[in-house]
């Protein structure tokens, strides 16, 4: 065994769009990574599937219930001393608010917004890919 392999851990995070804005969330002063924003999410524990664990997350992190859509994007992204697969599913706000919870902060963000925030590696390929993936679609949208 390879005992100078880094860590690898599996990571969902939530898109969840309200009247063109998405949620994001920034990671806690005491947190990795501190301070920087994301999409809202967390790590997969043993026994759970993608969608459970992202469900529980935001229980936990903002105190709402969601429904759990389809995976819009999968990233490896390497870091340092570990390394994350990062999975993103698209999520509707069925009950609650977000409530600052176990999060720092929270923001509903405009696509065009999302160059002043500082988001993490993983996160920030996520960010260029919503951006793209919404460019695309307004793009469509003045065709018709």
């Amino acid at each position: 065994m390879n005992t100078n392999q880094k860590p690898h851990v599996r990571v969902v995070a939530a898109e969840i769009e309200q009247d063109g804005a998405f949620l994001i969330t920034q990671r806690r002063p005491e947190a990795r990574l501190p301070l920087l924003w994301e999409f809202p999410g967390g790590r997969v524990e043993p026994g759970e599937t993608d969608a459970q664990a992202l469900a529980r997350e935001l229980r936990e992190e903002m105190e709402i219930e969601v429904a759990v859509g389809d995976v819009c994007l999968q990233v490896t992204h390497e870091y340092e001393d570990y390394s994350i697969d990062l999975i993103v599913c698209r999520c509707q706000i069925v009950s609650g608010e977000p409530k600052k919870t176990r999060v720092h902060d929270l923001r509903w963000v405009r696509p065009e917004k999302f160059s002043e925030y500082t988001f993490p590696g993983a996160d920030q390929q996520s960010v260029d890919a919503l951006l793209a993936d919404a460019d695309e679609r307004a793009a469509e949208r003045a065709k018709d």
